[in-house]
């Protein structure tokens, strides 16, 4: 589905990602994980078309999409949530859900004027498919309230919503447990898995919460340092010497073997 063949970013002399090739299979939760620094938000953005690579290309349902950028990828239904959610504040939760298809026929000037009742019809399309994603994402009850007022985990099923308003392909996941109580946690976890269960949803995730990562990702994959270091299943990133060693250094990993 998203294969991503030879990607590299530089920034002076820093390289940030180096060389990286990775495939997020259709249907799939795919975690990718590693120490800071080690060129995994760098990546995201060269994906989400929010910065040119150096070299490389990038295939999505076979269709090079290199160098697109955001609102491109987006007519692709390819979609990104942010670690800070990018919610209106100033609009209810149903508006906000209804801000997101977009060619809404009452943005035009033409159908302003003259086709009312298309601009009706369509709209009530858009309320009643918000509402869906309402009551999917068990929110109900803040149906009416700004989304300015809502908790950092409320925003982020918002933000999940969002995506459901346009049928995503596939949803990069920017941190979704940062700054997130556990109940709330454990809500955006089951919506996760329900929108890939029932509705086929593919994710690639970013996440530093190790226990999120058990319960959603398969296959899981390691960088550090701007390349690819390992993958495989939870069990076998969490057991594989070389990611022990990026994640604690190797200083600390003798120190553990001396003292067994």
């Amino acid at each position: 589905m998203l294969n991503i063949n030879n990607i590299s970013k530089n920034f002076g002399g820093l390289i940030a990602v180096n060389n990286v090739s990775m495939e997020v299979k259709k249907g799939s939760i795919t975690g990718l994980i590693g120490p800071n620094g080690a060129g995994k938000t760098t990546l995201f953005n060269i994906i989400a078309g929010n910065l040119n690579s150096d070299g490389g290309e990038i295939f999505f349902d076979n269709e090079n999409i290199s160098g697109f950028k955001s609102h491109e990828l987006f007519e692709k239904k390819i979609l990104r949530t942010f670690q800070i959610a990018q919610e209106f504040s100033t609009l209810t939760v149903l508006e906000n859900l209804m801000m997101v298809p977009g060619n809404q026929f009452g943005e035009k000037l033409l159908y302003s004027w003259f086709g009312n009742q298309q601009v009706k019809k369509q709209e009530e399309l858009i309320r009643q498919k918000a509402i869906e994603v309402i009551e999917f994402l068990n929110l109900n009850h803040l149906t009416q309230e700004l989304a300015g007022n809502l908790s950092g985990g409320q925003k982020k099923l918002l933000e999940l919503g969002r995506t459901m308003m346009v049928d995503a392909k596939i949803v990069l996941l920017d941190e979704v447990g940062a700054g997130v109580n556990r109940t709330l946690l454990n809500e955006i976890t089951e919506a996760i898995i329900r929108l890939n269960k029932e509705k086929n949803y593919t994710f690639f995730v970013i996440e530093h919460d190790m226990e999120l990562i058990e319960k959603l990702c398969d296959p899981v994959i390691v960088m550090a340092e701007g390349s690819v270091l390992f993958q495989g299943t939870f069990n076998e990133v969490t057991a594989n010497e070389n990611v022990i060693e990026a994640y604690l250094g190797r200083g600390m990993k003798n120190s553990e073997v001396a003292n067994k």
